[in-house]
């Protein structure tokens, strides 16, 4: 078993990044349909608010929020396990830096150039974290009355607000996003302060589900053992 717990490299992010957009066929029909995650910020995102949430949640949970309608079709069983353990990496990666240095933590906006200024993009980091979100909606709708103005940041860079923050002049959309990873860093406090249980970098898991065994089927859906994927 690879180190789980090791950073992406940026070669690393590059490969991931480009599997989750080239998944996703130029020809295929959308309409309607729910793309998943298509790129690492939005999948960026995604781990944050899960890593941040109230309840611990499994591959079997998220892999289909980040494949969508779009499941990708694996070339061979290497494959899978080389794009899930670059994923589990990077959400261990995340977990660490919010537990043991959340004032460093950051997250991975996108940038575009135009007439050679650079701007920061943060819609789809913010799409990912809603998503994440989702996973656990119900759960996180406990508290909406103290988060309402926590989310506020993320959630104005969303559609669920019709992007409202594009509304406001330049200077208030800056305040908005360099908002964005403070408030992340309050939530996981406020929610890490309310769990029954932490959560495990090896392998998120809530105590009412039974555990598994080794010889049992990887809950991540690989189709191997446990014992010869997820476990440490």
């Amino acid at each position: 078993m690879k180190n789980l717990s090791k950073p992406l490299t940026v070669k690393e992010i590059d490969r991931l990044d480009n599997f989750l957009l080239d998944r996703l066929d130029e020809d295929a029909d959308t309409e309607g349909k729910d793309e998943g995650v298509l790129d690492v910020s939005t999948l960026d995102g995604l781990f944050t608010a899960i890593i941040s949430g109230p309840v611990s949640v499994m591959p079997s949970q998220w892999l289909p929020a980040v494949w969508g309608d779009f499941e990708p079709v694996w070339e061979n069983g290497k494959e899978f396990e080389e794009i899930f353990a670059l994923m589990v990496r990077h959400m261990n990666s995340i977990s660490a830096m919010l537990m043991e240095a959340p004032e460093d933590f950051e997250p991975i906006f996108m940038e575009r150039k135009v007439e050679g200024k650079t701007y920061t993009i943060v819609d789809e980091w913010c799409e990912g974290y809603w998503r994440g979100v989702g996973l656990a909606a119900e759960r996180w709708h406990t508290a909406v009355d103290e988060l309402t103005q926590l989310l506020m940041p993320i959630l104005a860079f969303t559609e669920v607000t019709n992007w409202q923050a594009h509304d406001l002049n330049p200077e208030g959309i800056d305040l908005l996003q360099k908002g964005i990873a403070s408030h992340v860093r309050d939530i996981h406090a406020f929610w890490l302060a309310r769990r029954e249980e932490p959560v495990s970098l090896a392998g998120p898991r809530r105590q009412s589900e039974p555990m598994v065994g080794r010889n049992d089927p990887c809950p991540c859906g690989s189709g191997k053992k446990f014992k010869k994927c997820c476990l440490p």
